[in-house]
């Protein structure tokens, strides 16, 4: 793949992770916890502080793997956001297991684990954006 379309490919994920994880970020730190539990299982079985950390950690994470490469200011951040992405979706594993739900979300949870590990692997280790003033 050259370099153009692997390019094209990171921030085609990038995109789809902060679409998905700032949406999902964004209703679990506004949303009632018994709208959120209706809609999804786990968060009426845990700590309501648990579902609004790992919603602003979301929002965190949709910000930090756009905005750092986009304008090139402290780039590094944006795998680093990725893996974020990355350790939510493994331990989302056995909370959705425990919850019986596996078999229906499990599947996503997979794709967003590729994309999210994709990004840190090509922002990190092949295609890193460099950051303003760096020479190429």
């Amino acid at each position: 793949m050259s370099a153009r379309n692997l390019n094209i490919a990171l921030w085609t994920a990038q995109v789809l992770l902060a679409l998905v994880f700032g949406a999902a970020g964004f209703m679990k730190v506004t949303m009632p916890l018994s709208d959120l539990a209706g809609m999804l299982t786990w968060p009426g079985n845990v700590p309501s502080w648990l579902v609004r950390f790992i919603g602003t950690a979301e929002l965190a994470g949709a910000i930090g793997v756009l905005l750092p490469a986009f304008t090139r200011i402290r780039p590094m951040l944006t795998p680093l956001a990725a893996l974020g992405f990355a350790i939510i979706q493994i331990l989302a594993v056995p909370v959705h297991i425990s919850q019986g739900d596996i078999a229906t979300v499990g599947p996503i949870n997979a794709i967003l684990l590729a994309l999210a590990l994709f990004v840190v692997w090509g922002r990190y280790a092949k295609l890193p954006i460099q950051p303003k003033g760096a020479l190429a």
